[in-house]
């Protein structure tokens, strides 16, 4: 398989020695050069390539502007966002808009060489650090959806049974009955996919749901 690559980025010197470092590879035929997103997003309309290596500090269109720009393209390449800036600074915002993987420019060459076989075979690339940041936000937002499924007296009930509170002692704080306390502890297991007060007050702490420790050790 041959890849054809855009290298996108700002400095001259950066592209030439990228340059070089695809010339160690065999599978990797052509290789053009564009020094702003504008030339970027210009080349890619009027050529075919198989990865874009993207820098995300550019003028006439950043990287992360040239992300947005692709998806309106036919023809889109995977990309691969090389950038002098830390994966904490720019990696999932690259991401989310649709960029295959992300590399630091202080990289290793062989590193560079094994990602965009990575990208370009239609996989994603991302080193471990990055990887755990996104599997942490995914857990994240997958708490925030499932709380989102409650409705307001649920929710409130659910941050107080995380306080420790008994059906009793909710009942009395929310001017309800003992039973309708537990009918809404009741949905709260069913709409989170829980089994007992242990596991929403785990549920609770875990994802920050809730302002004050239990009483007790849920587990």
């Amino acid at each position: 398989m041959t890849i054809n690559i855009l290298v996108a980025d700002d400095h001259a010197v950066v592209r030439r020695g990228v340059i070089q470092i695809l010339a160690e590879d065999r599978e990797i035929g052509q290789v053009a050069e564009a020094g702003s997103g504008r030339q970027a997003l210009k080349e890619l309309q009027q050529h075919a390539y198989d990865v874009l290596l993207l820098d995300i500090a550019m003028p006439e269109g950043s990287g992360l502007e040239v992300l947005e720009q692709l998806r309106g393209l036919a023809r889109r390449p995977h990309v691969l966002v090389l950038s002098m800036f830390p994966e904490k600074q720019f990696a999932l915002r690259a991401l989310k808009l649709g960029a295959d993987g992300y590399l630091t420019k202080d990289s290793l060459p062989e590193e560079l060489l094994a990602a965009i076989h990575r990208v370009a075979n239609g996989g994603k690339y991302v080193n471990l650090a990055l990887a755990e940041q996104l599997a942490n936000e995914f857990s994240g937002l997958a708490a925030e959806s499932g709380a989102a499924a409650l409705s307001e007296r649920e929710q409130e009930v659910m941050k107080l049974l995380a306080e420790g509170k008994g059906i009793a002692e909710i009942a009395e704080e929310l001017a309800l009955s003992a039973s309708s306390i537990s009918t809404y502890r009741a949905r709260i297991l069913s709409k989170l996919g829980l089994h007992n007060t242990a596991d929403i007050i785990r549920f609770a702490i875990q994802n920050n749901l809730t302002a004050e420790p239990p009483l007790f050790n849920p587990d």
